[in-house]
């Protein structure tokens, strides 16, 4: 099992490649992890799209009052971080910035901070919030095109989008969207409602799950999808194991692929 996080002598390299694709990444632990991300994408949108979930070894994100500090370790955060420096635009749920009001930066890391996207699809997120005030990386707020309020939200741009059939904005015009911006790798940090709408609409490229040595026996579960009535509804798939200290992450290729049950969807 490798161990990316005893590799840092490698990060300056692959912050290179992060606008200079056409370098090559190390070929250490982290590059082996890390080139994925890097690479393009054959999709239309032209975006690579990473999602990412911490969960307890009984698959918990959170417990049934939101809260998730910390699931996941130091080797975690940094993770998350490392991923955070190598994205042109991370994207979290309304959820996520009402429970945890994160920063979305790379203090954690060498690297510039990424776009922030906030999905509030009816907009009932208010301005108080950290994401929204003057000062930070930019920040955009998707809404659905019918919600009310103004051009902006705070410091945030607005962007207004089609409604989904299975909820949320529709997110293939979200990505088009930020692609015609130059946001082409999209790191979708959470929480599990909105990562599971991106697995759910097949826009997800990969995956990142880290499993934290933690028991809950309840909580928030890290996916929310359809009913599957049988194993087959499911997606199945091959990954790759790291070791982040005393957390596992599960590095998945999806390509777009969604689960059975939600095809159709």
């Amino acid at each position: 099992m490798d161990a990316p996080e005893d590799a840092y002598s490698s990060w300056p390299a692959l912050l290179a490649l992060r606008d200079n694709p056409g370098l090559t990444a190390p070929s250490d632990a982290l590059g082996n992890l890390f080139a994925p991300v890097l690479a393009g994408s054959g999709a239309a949108d032209g975006c690579v799209v990473l999602g990412r979930l911490a969960q307890t070894l009984d698959g918990r994100i959170a417990t049934a009052s939101g809260s998730s500090q910390w699931i996941g370790g130091k080797g975690d955060i940094l993770h998350t971080h490392r991923l955070r420096a190598l994205s042109h635009a991370v994207v979290v749920g309304a959820g996520t910035v009402r429970h945890d009001n994160p920063r979305l930066t790379t203090r954690e890391c060498p690297g510039p901070s990424p776009v922030r996207v906030v999905l509030d699809t009816d907009r009932r997120l208010g301005t108080d919030y950290g994401i929204f005030a003057p000062g930070g990386p930019p920040t955009i707020l998707a809404c659905a095109e019918d919600a009310g309020g103004g051009e902006a939200h705070g410091a945030a741009e607005v962007l207004r989008l089609p409604r989904a059939p299975i909820g949320g904005p529709h997110l293939p015009s979200l990505l088009r969207a930020l692609a015609a911006r130059g946001l082409t790798r999209i790191f979708v940090e959470g929480g599990g409602l909105t990562v599971s709408r991106f697995l759910a609409a097949g826009c997800l490229d990969r995956l990142h799950v880290t499993v934290a040595p933690v028991l809950l026996g309840s909580g928030i579960p890290a996916f929310t999808l359809p009913e599957a009535a049988r194993i087959a509804d499911g997606l199945r798939f091959t990954w790759g194991v790291h070791s982040l200290g005393d957390d596992v992450l599960f590095d998945i290729a999806l390509h777009r692929a969604r689960p059975a049950v939600c095809e159709g969807g």
